[in-house]
This record gives structure tokens, sequence and C-alpha cells, in this order.
């Protein structure tokens, strides 16, 4: 069935999009000098100001940054990523930068601020980890890059290692700090890899049937096979088609469980899993965290595992 997508190794480019007046506009407003001073990097401080565009990428930088950077995420908490506008403001952090951290093609906004206003150094993820092709992943996103390589721990390890080196040429002074912190966060990478590998070897499914594909990585490093109800956008409406394929696979597959997502409306995939008589559950993309205090990246790829070995039967 052409919707079931465990992913494929086909190499594509990120299309970017981004709205030339909007940007144009607010990049006069910040060289016009009309830009918040409380809402500007602390100066003097003696640390790097790093921006990111949205959580995975800001974690990376204050786990291997440290005492050494002030890491702003240019998404707030609990804000869906994909469709950020970015403010006045922000646009001129970005600008004011000694690191910006980001993913080109996924936040058309922050692609034409960092592109337009030149912060000191800039690392585009997308060049770190090679964009993927997982097939077709619904109406309208066949054969579209798919921008979620944080839900692979092996590939987020290599955007970290990336983080790492960038930090190292731009404050050389702190190198020993950065490496320190680096080959700490790679080894709880490498821990959960293997409590993924582990966790789910032996399952009596491999179908996740999930609110959006956002976890094409995933599948692919750990064998499972992603339904995607929406495709790379959580905003997308599945047409009629589409949910009735998935509800065939359901009930020929006995899938158990629908999974939603903690940005994005849970409606459809509710209604899909009651009308299919199966469980809705929680499986996060971690595109943002609504309360940093208490939850993280390990911590919420720890939910995801719990409940994906729940769903597919792992013993």
């Amino acid at each position: 069935m052409p919707f079931r997508t465990a992913g494929s190794r086909r190499l594509r480019r990120p299309a970017a999009v981004a709205s030339a007046l909007v940007t144009a506009l607010v990049t006069a407003v910040v060289l016009s000098g009309c830009v918040k001073q409380a809402d500007r990097p602390a100066a003097g401080s003696g640390r790097l100001d790093v921006v990111a565009g949205f959580y995975p990428f800001a974690y990376l930088a204050e786990q291997i940054g440290g005492e050494h950077v002030t890491v702003r995420n240019l998404t707030k908490p609990g804000a869906e990523p994909h469709d950020l506008e970015l403010t006045p403001s922000q646009v001129g952090a970005v600008s004011k930068a000694d690191l910006a951290i980001y993913e080109k093609g996924l936040q058309p906004a922050v692609d034409s601020a960092v592109a337009q206003n030149k912060p000191k150094a800039a690392l585009d993820t997308a060049t770190v980890v090679r964009l993927e092709d997982h097939g077709d992943l619904g109406e309208g996103d066949a054969h579209s890059a798919d921008p979620h390589v944080w839900l692979d721990p092996v590939d987020f390890a290599k955007i970290a290692d990336a983080v790492s080196a960038k930090l190292q040429q731009i404050d050389p002074a702190h190198s020993a700090d950065y490496q320190a912190n680096q080959a700490a966060l790679d080894g709880r990478l490498t821990a959960l890899d293997a409590d993924y590998r582990a966790g789910l070897a032996r399952c009596v499914r491999k179908d996740i049937v999930t609110s959006h594909a956002a976890f094409g990585y995933l599948a692919e490093r750990y064998g499972l096979v992603q339904v995607p109800i929406a495709g790379l956008s959580p905003d997308d409406e599945p047409s009629a088609s589409h949910l009735a394929k998935i509800q065939h696979l359901i009930k020929t597959e006995g899938v158990t469980t629908v999974f939603f997502e903690t940005l994005a409306s849970p409606k459809t995939a509710r209604t899909l899993a009651a009308d299919t008589g199966t469980k809705a559950a929680v499986l996060d993309p971690i595109e943002g965290v609504k309360d940093p205090s208490t939850q993280d990246y390990f911590s919420i790829m720890r939910d995801n595992l719990a409940a994906l070995r729940t769903a597919l039967g792992c013993s």
C-alpha cells in the first residue's frame, strides 16, 4: 500500500518558501532601530549569543554550550514551529547572534532572517544530516523532504557533534568544555539508541498510525512502518479515501493504537480511533515542549518508546 512509509534513502533537496515582502518589512524595522531593548540578548555577559529555530536545536546548544552560551529559542514553548512568523525583535536577535542553528526548509521565516540579516555564524543542520524522501506521505507530500531528523538519535548525535564543532570554532578558548559536554551528550544518545533497538526488537506489530508524517527517520532506524494520517504538515486535512485506506489497514493488520501529538489538534486521530475501536495515545514529534522545566528531549523520547512498545505488543 503506497501510503505506508518505512522511509527510503533517496536524497532530495528541501524547498524553502518565504515571503519576500514580510521579510523586507521586518528587516526595515530592525534596521531603523525599532527593537525593544528588553528583548535583546544580554550584553557584556561574556557568553555567546545563540539563536535556534526551534526546541531540538535549542536543546543541543544548551547542553553543549553550557555556561558559555545564552540560547534563545525562536519558537515559544508549546507553539508549532512549521508556520513560525518572526517578530522584529526576533529578527534583531538573529542579526546579532554569534551563532544561528536552524534547518533550511522547515521554517521559511528563519531561513530568510538568517540569509538577510547575517549572524556572525550559522549552522544549517540540513547540511549535516542528509534529508530523505520517505516516499508517499499523503496527499501533496509525495517526494518531499522529511525534516524530522532529530527523532533518530543517531542522526541527532551527528547534529550535536556539528554544533560542538561550530562552538569550538567560534570560541576556541572553551573548546575543552564543549568537547566534554559533547561527549556526555553523545553517550546519552548512544544509550537511547540502544534502548530503542532492544525495546523494539521483538514486537507483534510494526505499523504505527500517526497523526502526521513526522516519524519516518525513527521508523526506518528501528524497522517500523509509518502510516501517517496527514502529510509532513500537521495541519493537512486527509481525504476520505485516504482515511478509508488507513481504516482498512487497521482492521487487516491488527493495529491497536492511533497516535496523536501534543502541539496539533488530535481531533482527526481521535475520531479515527473511535471509528475503528482502537486506542488513542500520544506519540510526540518533539517539535516543541510545553514545559521545559518538567520535560526534555530524552524524557519525551523515552515516553515515546514506552508508548510504541505498548501499541506494538513488544516483549
